[in-house]
């Protein structure tokens, strides 16, 4: 038996000798079986390069893998899931904000037939403004796009091979992989844990990131955007058809004496407001779609550094 754990690097240089270390003492030297730590650098500019180098001399199950440039979280774990060679893998981030005991955890629950298991959060100790993001992005992902989204999400996961040969085969662009995992619908257990607050390094997770997030699940699992433009112009028709109707009644019955200028003004802008929000959301769709028809890589990897590799190269 063979577990991967795919760790996306992104600006996380003071970081990755810890997270290293905690996971050598609370995993690696608990463990019996073949292992690998497949780090994906997502174009990060510190020196987050170099010391992946340094733990990659260090231990001969290590992977490196940099990308060209940033291209997103979903990319670099798509990265890390084609080059992981295990029967398993755990995706998990290099932030030490997860318990790296969890991993352990996972692995007995999907030994015992679970393709899929996701670490969910039954509390987090972070900032409010975080909190109330991730709850009202969970609760929009399960009211309007999966249902089988935990309440408090997740960001840890385990996948059985099988599981991810799938993902890899989705070929998706602009999608969130979580999503994915979730509309697979495998056999999904779950393990609980408590978030911890970020005590080393500084977050990248910033408003533009989140909002992207929110509108590639929303895009991409859910009807409700294009719903939202069918049933703003139906009710834009329906109204529109009323107030025709009670003008020309008030026409014929001598109630109008002056034809309203600010009324067709007010009118004419709200009608604009509703056609350019209709063109947006359709708009966003049909690049979406030529997006996904220039069939671009994912991603790019600019340098990768495995044992086996170097074994070849050494020959």
């Amino acid at each position: 038996m063979k577990v991967s754990i795919i760790i996306p690097v992104y600006f996380n240089e003071d970081n990755l000798w810890p997270l290293y270390e905690d996971i050598r003492q609370k995993f690696i030297d608990r463990i019996d079986f073949a292992y690998e730590l497949v780090f994906v650098n997502d174009g990060s500019l510190d020196g987050s390069s170099s010391v992946l180098r340094e733990i990659s001399l260090k231990d001969k199950n290590v992977k490196t893998i940099s990308l060209s440039r940033n291209f997103g979280s979903h990319a670099a774990m798509l990265c890390g899931l084609e080059k992981c060679t295990g029967d398993c893998a755990i995706i998990k981030a290099a932030d030490l904000q997860e318990p790296t005991e969890l991993l352990l955890e996972m692995i007995e629950k999907w030994k015992t037939g679970d393709n899929v298991v996701l670490a969910v959060r039954k509390d987090r100790n972070e900032g409010r403004r975080q909190v109330l993001f991730a709850n009202l992005y969970y609760w929009m992902v399960r009211k309007f796009a999966l249902d089988t989204m935990p309440k408090t999400g997740f960001d840890v996961y385990l996948l059985d091979r099988k599981v991810i040969n799938v993902l890899l085969s989705l070929d998706e662009r602009n999608s969130a992989l979580t999503g994915q995992v979730l509309w697979c619908g495998f056999q999904t257990g779950h393990v609980y844990y408590t978030r911890l607050a970020r005590e080393v390094g500084k977050s990248r997770w910033t408003l533009k990131k989140k909002i992207r997030l929110v509108s590639d699940t929303l895009f991409s699992f859910s009807t409700v955007p294009i719903k939202a433009v069918t049933t703003v112009g139906v009710l834009s028709m329906a109204g529109a058809f009323i107030w025709a109707l009670a003008v020309l009644c008030m026409k014929l019955a001598g109630m109008i004496d002056v034809n309203g200028w600010t009324t067709l003004f007010i009118f004419n802008l709200l009608s604009f407001g509703i056609i350019m929000f209709s063109l947006g959301i359709l708009g966003e769709y049909l690049w979406r779609t030529f997006d996904a028809s220039r069939n671009r890589p994912p991603y790019i990897v600019e340098d990768e550094n495995t044992p086996g590799r170097e074994e070849k190269e050494g020959e």
